[in-house]
């Protein structure tokens, strides 16, 4: 692998960043909104509040460095041998993108037409906390072309809202997603986290409930992860909160696949749920899938022909690098054959679809006989496929075949 923290993404025409590989699959743009109104003692994210970032950054300067990004990105796209592919999904993510209003969102996807062609029938997801969007604002981002909306809900519950710092009213979630549907979006989809300290069983059934009143077509369920220097990692430190349980979680995740299964939400990842194909996450799949993907904003990364990057994360100093000129990269590296092989058993293995038996190496289809014998997963027609107990572990899977 070479990687280069740090450092400036060389520019396209040297001999250390060539995109000979990149072309002929579906080609994302992801653009990262790195503000939030406040922070999530659950959230790693690359995010900020007004208050953290005082007078060097705002959502003007943000929009300013966008476009400057864009605008460079296709340039290299322009001194590429084939020609600039149209892009056939866009999601903008973070952060809070509904903090950016509907106007703010229409201006964004302005940005990426500017230079970019979008395909005839792109999809086009903004994430949004439910307390920021309203009956308007789904009409204005509608009327600009977004086609799915995503959004935060995690709980019906009070009081499991109360310990992941969320400020959103139970109920809100619910009246956002049917707001979307109502201003004609199709697809929209409610994130779940569960497995929150003081969750019961009949909490997580109120938000499934709530969930399925909802009337959406996509469910994302993510069991709790207490990451590393966040505050509910401190509070668990300090023993205020007791860690998630993972007996408590695998029970949790299998409650959740029922009352979805059972209401015709089928998953397609391990964590997501789709009433048909076309409710699936295109965006998302392009990632499991080993596409390729530009990543503008803060902290976000880019994949293109086996050559990733990963922007600088403050907001200011992202501001600073664009208006210098080049690519605003902190570090890039060239995956190698093996790497790249790693990445798509772990991500490929999570799909529904499966696992292309004939893409394993001999040692790892040995893996794979010892995978289905402890009935983690079931060899399907030339695909190795996760049963139910697989998904439950499918992390384990993932390390089995590749050692």
């Amino acid at each position: 692998m070479t990687a280069i923290a740090g450092e400036r993404v060389p520019e396209p025409d040297s001999s250390e960043f060539v995109l000979r590989d990149f072309g002929g699959g579906p080609f994302g743009i992801y653009i990262h909104v790195p503000f939030c109104a406040t922070r999530c003692g659950y959230c790693d994210f690359n995010t900020y509040t007004a208050g953290e970032l005082g007078s060097s950054a705002s959502p003007q300067s943000w929009m300013a460095a966008l476009r400057g990004e864009l605008s460079t990105a296709a340039r290299l796209f322009g001194e590429l041998p084939s020609p600039q592919p149209a892009v056939s999904t866009v999601f903008v993510g973070g952060g809070t993108p509904s903090l950016l209003g509907g106007d703010g969102l229409a201006e964004v996807l302005d940005a990426v037409r500017a230079d970019f062609t979008l395909a005839a029938d792109a999809e086009i997801t903004t994430e949004s906390n439910p307390e920021s969007t309203s009956p308007r604002f789904f009409e204005r981002i509608r009327e600009a072309g977004f086609t799915r909306v995503s959004l935060g809900m995690q709980s019906a519950a009070e009081h499991v809202l109360r310990v992941l710092d969320r400020t959103h009213t139970p109920g809100r979630a619910v009246d956002a997603a049917r707001e979307a549907r109502a201003a004609g979006f199709d697809h929209v989809n409610l994130d779940l986290i569960y497995g929150t300290p003081g969750e019961t069983d009949a909490d997580l059934d109120a938000s499934l409930d709530a969930v399925l009143a909802a009337g959406v077509d996509h469910v994302s369920a993510y069991s709790l992860i207490v990451e590393d220097g966040t505050a509910l990692a401190r509070r668990v430190r300090r023993g205020e909160l007791p860690a998630p349980d993972d007996d408590v979680l695998a029970a949790r995740y299998e409650r959740i696949d029922a009352r979805l299964a059972a209401a015709g939400l089928t998953w397609y990842e391990v964590s997501n749920w789709a009433a048909t194909d076309s409710a699936r996450c295109r965006h998302n799949l392009g990632y499991w899938d080993g596409g390729d993907w530009l990543g503008a904003g803060p902290g976000a990364h880019s994949h293109l022909g086996g050559i990733r990057w990963w922007n600088v994360k403050h907001p200011s100093r992202y501001a600073h690098r664009v208006r210098e000129g080049g690519l605003p990269a902190a570090g890039w590296e060239a995956l190698t054959a093996e790497e790249r092989h790693t990445e798509r058993v772990m991500l490929t293995a999570r799909l529904r679809t499966g696992l292309r038996l004939a893409d394993l190496e001999e040692s790892e289809r040995r893996s794979a006989d010892r995978v289905i014998a402890d009935g983690l997963a079931v060899r399907s027609g030339d695909h190795l496929l996760l049963t139910d107990r697989g998904r439950l572990l499918a992390d384990a899977v993932v390390r089995t075949l590749l050692t």
